[in-house]
């Protein structure tokens, strides 16, 4: 196995195993890797002979509110359990995916963003921009309107920052297949859509959710979750398993089922940010049940913000 840091070193292997016949897959990963990750790795090896997992936080995709500097990180540990894997041949682990180079003398000076009150509308700012004074990045991939509601609405610099990110690794890795968790619903159907709309030439591959034993959806941040709010965060997936229950007893009431997630999770301690039911490619909210959709919710406990979704398949009304 192979790890590379380097964006020219990373083009030029992919390009050699091209040359010598074979397709590529690219399991983006944002590090300190989990069975959730390793099963990304083992769907991608249906899909193609080699593959590259590329282990980068993205700063683009975090405002400065978030939680960048305490996001968990592990790269040797990381690189341990790809290698354990046996079906990895290449990490992409870059120190940075962006240019910071500092304005010449003469270079014109960034426009300033609109101040408070100014009337204009308030552009955002990941920490890429906030840290670096805004380097001489200034490029960014929008997917328009499946970018907006849920963790978009929440996390308004959230889903620029992944397109964004995830178009460099494309660009970098040439992959002929990539892999995405169905546990970031938005962001598995915004790629998606991403790659449809700007013709790359790339199949996207969307993985079943990995759950633990209990039925917490696996994420790198559950091991910031407290004994309590650990214990608490199942009331998720319980409120999730139960929506589908009622909905296959015939209830279809967007709203009514929205009200009973958002009590059971409330009862067991966590704050919700959102809980919304939308259909499955498009996104867009139903106020009845009446054809496949997808159930997701984002919640707080403690300081931890967690997601999850259920998709509930409905047969089309003839």
């Amino acid at each position: 196995m192979e790890v590379i840091r380097e964006k020219a070193d990373m083009r030029a292997w992919s390009r050699r195993m091209r040359r010598d016949g074979k397709s590529l897959a690219l399991v983006p990963t944002m590090g300190y890797l989990h069975e959730g990750h390793l099963s990304l790795v083992r769907e991608a090896r249906a899909h193609a002979d080699v593959i590259v997992v590329s282990v980068y936080v993205n700063p683009g995709q975090f405002a400065p509110s978030e939680d960048l500097s305490t996001y968990p990180s592990d790269l040797q540990g990381d690189l341990l359990k790809l290698s354990q894997s046996g079906v990895v041949q290449a990490v992409f682990c870059p120190t940075n995916l962006y240019d910071y180079d500092t304005p010449g003398p003469l270079s014109v000076p960034p426009r300033q963003r609109p101040s408070a009150g100014s009337g204009e509308e308030q552009a955002p700012v990941s920490c890429l921009e906030k840290e670096k004074g805004g380097g001489t990045h200034e490029t960014w991939v929008r997917v328009e309107r499946l970018e907006k509601g849920m963790c978009g609405a929440s996390r308004p610099v959230f889903f620029r920052g992944v397109a964004t990110v995830v178009t460099k690794l494309f660009h970098i890795v040439e992959p002929d297949v990539a892999v995405f968790g169905k546990k970031d619903y938005q962001q598995w159907r915004i790629i998606s859509r991403m790659v449809r709309d700007l013709d790359f030439a790339i199949e996207i591959i969307g993985s079943e959710i990995v759950r633990e034993a209990d039925g917490l959806a696996m994420s790198s941040r559950n091991v910031r979750l407290s004994p309590r709010d650990r214990k608490q965060a199942l009331s998720i997936n319980k409120a999730l398993s139960e929506a589908k229950v009622h909905v296959s007893k015939g209830s279809v009431s967007s709203q009514e089922l929205k009200d009973r997630i958002i009590q059971t999770v409330a009862d067991a301690g966590g704050r919700i940010d959102y809980v919304e039911i939308v259909e499955q490619e498009s996104l867009e909210h139903v106020e009845k049940i009446k054809c496949s959709v997808v159930i997701c919710i984002a919640a707080w406990f403690g300081d931890v913000r967690l997601i999850d979704n259920i998709e509930i398949d409905v047969p089309a009304e003839k």
